[in-house]
């Protein structure tokens, strides 16, 4: 760690950001950056960030054994942190379980300061994003009644405020750089008529007096200088004293450009201290990866069913029940014929193979022939022997042919099917279908991730159930693991999601993607080294 910049990470989530700035190595394979302090706030998220840390405190390729008999549940973590009680006690020190805006603002700087008081106070990166569910553009349209009947209790939502907490860390630590991530409808979201994000951008140039404004519940300005110059990280610009004239859709960045495997639009802002007058330079475009490319060599799954007693034979003929159903005979078969025969070719087939519903450890060899490029050494671990958080959820049977029939139709159409591709005998009893069969919001509500292309944003919603993430392979007629959704998300296959899988899926799926993270990192690498800082 000896020369490598510090991180703090706030609302760290289980990890993703500071997986990326952490893996930003040198050509030896030093780290550039390390995480001095992690602080997170929903217990099991923090227990896949101790864990992480705990991981980190060895040198690159040279993590213990028992670190993967941990993942394989051969020991418990009690037992491999008294194997390791000094990397364990530093990744306690490191990850730090506490909700900020609820903590004592001294308590949090006191905090900071200790893990920096060892560092270079010249060079370190403030990271992060505060929660963003009230900036959610889907969110929101979930809330619209709520917002018409109760208008007053929606903008005193506290999530709009909680950048107010990065603000205030901004303020008293004044660190040279940082980053701030959140969501797309941040650019729209708004409050008493008027546009948050401009707030965001005035406050954090200003980072002292908008919380001494705060504090005194005024809202005055002096034109001065800017303490931040706050540039997006996407386009080449030319070094502009005081305000950027950036339009606020600069500060997205679309993941699948730089090598992630799926559509994720996020603004991220660069903030650098306006003293160390530095030009950044952007993020260079990647070619596209693919969701085939990432997942196709992870172990075959199939799902399991749901309100019953689970078993291969009950799956099996749960599926061949399709053959001769109402909705493939009648409505299938007299439309498309290749519909119907890929339907009628896939169901044979599964009768044919035997595949179990997957594990939290799942031994076996993978392809390594089967990654995308430079992809293959950021995924594998050579020691690991096999695949962690890849288990199948269990599915109604009625889903089951409802997955059954958007795979094979994406698979022979090239594209995920809508409500009204589906036969009308196997639509949802649901009550919003016929509003979304018009052309609603949720017209899309079983949605196939498309194999030749990167993913659609995996979210949060992944918890609560399987249909926006259907697996491309009809034979295995499932949703979507942990794990795949995890290589999606780009987290390495020995980042283990602790708790049980539904907190697993909302870690994932509130995460940053590692990979663009780390490429975040090399451009804030550079700004310090334009900087002399390192």
């Amino acid at each position: 760690m000896t020369g490598s910049i510090p991180v703090i990470d706030l609302f760290a989530g289980p990890g993703g950001l500071g997986e990326g700035f952490s893996s930003c190595r040198d050509s030896s394979g030093v780290s550039q950056f390390h995480i001095c302090l992690s602080i997170e706030k929903d217990e099991v998220a923090h227990q896949t960030l101790l864990l992480r840390a705990f991981f980190r405190q060895f040198p690159f390729n040279s993590v213990p054994p028992s670190y993967y008999q941990y993942l394989k549940k051969e020991i418990d973590i009690k037992s491999l942190f008294r194997q390791h009680r000094e990397e364990a006690r530093m990744a306690r020190r490191e990850a730090w379980l506490a909700t900020l805006g609820e903590e004592k603002p001294n308590a949090v700087k006191r905090r900071i300061k200790l893990a920096l008081s060892k560092q270079s106070k010249k060079a370190w990166v403030l990271i992060g994003g505060p929660p963003c569910q009230a900036y959610s553009i889907a969110g929101r349209a979930r809330k619209t009644e709520i917002r018409k009947n109760n208008l007053e209790e929606y903008e005193k939502d506290e999530r709009h405020y909680l950048y107010r907490e990065y603000l205030r860390i901004i303020a008293d630590h004044q660190p040279p750089v940082f980053i701030m991530e959140n969501v797309k409808g941040i650019l729209s979201s708004t409050i008493s008529g008027k546009k948050i994000f401009h707030q965001i951008l005035e406050d954090l140039r200003q980072p002292r007096a908008a919380i001494n404004s705060y504090n005194k519940e005024l809202y005055r300005r002096k034109k001065k200088r800017p303490a931040y110059n706050i540039f997006p990280l996407v386009k080449k610009q030319d070094y502009l004293a005081g305000f950027e004239p950036y339009d606020p859709s600069d500060y997205i960045i679309a993941a699948e450009r730089f090598g992630v495997p799926q559509a994720r639009h996020r603004v991220i802002l660069l903030g650098i201290r306006a003293d160390l007058m530095v030009k950044p330079k952007h993020l260079e475009p990647k070619p596209f990866v693919t969701v085939k490319e990432v997942i196709s060599n992870l172990p075959k799954l199939r799902s399991a069913v749901s309100k019953e007693a689970d078993s291969e034979s009950s799956w099996i003929t749960t599926l061949q029940e399709a053959i001769g159903s109402d909705w493939l005979e009648r409505s299938i078969k007299t439309k498309d014929k290749r519909l119907w025969s890929e339907v009628v070719s896939t169901v044979k087939h599964i009768s044919t193979q035997s595949l179990n519903t997957g594990f939290e450890y799942v031994e076996g060899e993978l392809c390594l022939e089967c990654y995308p490029g430079s992809l293959r050494d950021w995924y594998h671990d050579n020691l690991l022997d096999g695949v962690c958080n890849h288990s199948a959820r269990s599915h109604m049977k009625s889903d089951l042919h409802r997955y059954l029939f958007a795979s094979c139709y994406a698979k022979i159409t090239g594209r995920s099917p809508e409500l009204r591709d589906f036969p009308e005998n196997l639509l949802p009893d649901h009550e919003n279908v016929k509003d979304a069969l018009k052309g609603s919001f949720f017209s899309d509500r079983f949605r196939v991730q498309l194999p030749n292309k990167p993913a659609l944003t995996v979210t949060s919603h992944i918890s609560k159930d399987g249909h926006y993430y259907i697996h491309p392979d009809p034979t295995q007629c499932r949703s979507m693991t942990v794990r795949e959704a995890a290589r999606l998300q780009t987290f390495p296959d020995n980042y283990f999601f602790e708790g049980p899988r539904t907190a697993q899926y909302h870690q994932v799926g509130n995460a940053v993607p590692p990979l663009l993270a780390r490429q975040i990192a090399a451009v804030v690498y550079d700004i310090f080294q334009q900087s002399d800082l390192v």
